[in-house]
């Protein structure tokens, strides 16, 4: 879900960014290598190691794009051979791992005890990418648990591993446009609803103040064409609002500073017309900051 000189330009490019992290030993080239059947079923002491690694041509294509990153050169275009095998490999995966609980798990694991004032920043690649695009942000204890591509069934899967045993003061949830998108297929408005609810009560039921964001303003998913977003993330944004006011949850709207006025994200301050670039980012954080200090101001 990211594009030139910043991120991708798809779901697929963001899933590189997951990806480089989740990768074990380089398999066999050629397509066929993300189709693998897996050999290892049911309990075992690390399923994240059994999961199938990227295939040859995405492993390599995922170093060009991190040795591009630190020399701060625009990322490299997919192929088609590569976008083929990246797609088929990230099937195989969602089926392996749908929540996407090996993402951070051994960054969960490397965790210091947790300060009197954690933060965790639950989302999809809007807030994965906010660590690249604010790092600033993302100090003295907040953390960013972002992952690229994720819908809300998918958080509420890994929000036990990646909030809750995280043990944080506060949780920021920015969840929903993917759903919107139709990244696991079709939903429905109160579907997407029961999933935040879902979080908003795990974070609560341990003790955990949650900041609940707007959306975003999408007009157009790049990755997604025929959908027509402007009128759901409406809808949902209004019920997000809604529900946070009726829970005495703070609620940040990041929707309206960036609107174009047209419901469109404000193209200075977006890469693709979805992902914030750093000036979006930088517009964001500042939101952010005054929802963390009223959060950590409430009782737990």
């Amino acid at each position: 879900m990211m594009k030139a000189k910043a991120w991708g330009v798809s779901v697929l490019i963001g899933a590189f960014a997951c990806g480089a992290a989740m990768a074990q030993s380089p398999s066999k080239a050629g397509p066929s290598s993300s189709t693998k059947t897996l050999q290892t079923v049911g309990i075992v002491q690390n399923p994240c190691a059994s999961l199938l690694p990227a295939p040859a041509i995405v492993q390599a294509f995922m170093a060009q794009s991190d040795q591009a990153k630190a020399l701060h050169q625009p990322l490299p275009q997919p192929s088609a051979e590569v976008s083929a095998a990246s797609r088929m490999w990230q099937d195989e995966r969602r089926l392996q791992d749908f929540g996407d609980l090996c993402r951070y798990r051994d960054a969960n694991a490397a965790l210091p005890q947790a300060s009197s004032h954690r933060v965790v920043f639950m989302g999809d690649s809007i807030t994965e990418a906010w660590g690249t695009g604010d790092p600033k942000l993302f100090t003295d204890d907040v953390i960013d648990r972002g992952v690229s591509g994720q819908t809300t069934p998918q958080m509420v899967l890994r929000f036990q591993a990646d909030v809750v045993d995280l043990k944080p003061a506060v949780v920021h949830i920015l969840a929903g446009t993917n759903d919107i998108a139709g990244n696991t297929g079709p939903t429905s408005l109160g579907a997407i609803e029961n999933n935040i609810k879902t979080m908003v009560e795990l974070a609560r039921a341990n003790h955990i103040r949650v900041i609940l964001a707007s959306l975003t303003p999408v007009a157009r998913y790049p990755w997604r064409p025929s959908v027509t977003p402007i009128e759901s993330i409406k809808a949902l944004n209004d019920w997000i609002e809604a529900y946070a006011d009726k829970e005495g949850l703070v609620y940040v709207n990041y929707f309206t500073p960036l609107d174009d006025g047209h419901r469109g994200f404000k193209a200075k301050l977006a890469i693709d017309g979805v992902h914030p670039n750093p000036a979006g980012y930088a517009v964001m954080s500042e939101l952010a900051k005054t929802a963390i200090s009223q959060a950590h101001s409430q009782t737990p």
